[in-house]
């Protein structure tokens, strides 16, 4: 590889701290549909598509509602949480600020969709990224590889050349599949190390030097 021509990021859990407000998002709309919800529950759908998690919904609760309108539920109470704004996770700021000012172009891969990853955006600052990829923009969600693919062609740079960062298994398998050079920073669910994966707890442990010596390293 040689250089570092191109980071993506996830969004949620990442470089926003909303893992823990999908938490309650998910149990009071579950609450509303009769059922109760745990973190046990938030483990079974972290990562993945939105229709994965109210198709999880509607049959945990025995819903009569279909998983789409489960869904509009979701990202309505999500949008209202969003729009208040949610904090940065430690360290994205200062890591998007510094790739930014080198000149490497970034993308934002997540499974939200659109309508809430516009609203994150408000919080994380779209200027820093030269593409946008939601999770109701491609046919197969995390941890399918389209997600990362898509990226790394709209910005015109081979997935091998892309770095990726991610807080789920679901996120870390979509990047690998899709052959990113891929940092994983755990958040509610345990990602091991494997050949190829860098792990680190924090975003404050990467600064620009250690991302291209890992992209020379792949």
């Amino acid at each position: 590889m040689g250089e570092l021509r191109a980071v993506l990021f996830d969004m949620d859990g990442t470089l926003i701290d909303t893992e823990r407000v999908w938490l309650e998002v998910e149990t009071g709309v579950v609450a509303g549909l009769g059922g109760a919800w745990g973190p046990e529950h938030q483990e079974a759908v972290i990562g993945g598509s939105m229709l994965s998690t109210a198709t999880y919904i509607k049959e945990l609760t025995g819903s009569p509602l279909s998983a789409v309108e489960v869904g509009v539920r979701l990202n309505d109470a999500m949008l209202e949480r969003l729009r208040t704004g949610v904090p940065m996770m430690s360290g994205a700021k200062e890591l998007l600020s510094a790739v930014s000012a080198a000149g490497v172009i970034c993308g934002l891969v997540s499974s939200t969709y659109r309508r809430l990853m516009e609203a994150g955006l408000e919080s994380i600052g779209r200027e820093y990224f030269a593409v946008t990829v939601a999770g109701d923009e491609v046919a197969r969600p995390k941890p399918d590889p389209e997600p990362y693919a898509l990226a790394a062609r709209l910005l015109g740079v081979p997935p091998g050349e892309c770095v990726a960062i991610e807080d789920s298994p679901n996120g870390v398998a979509s990047a690998e599949a899709a052959g990113c050079v891929t940092i994983a920073v755990p958040g509610e669910l345990p990602i091991p190390p494997a050949p190829g994966r860098t792990v680190i707890a924090s975003l404050t442990e990467l600064d620009l030097p250690s991302l291209r010596a890992l992209a020379t390293d792949a």
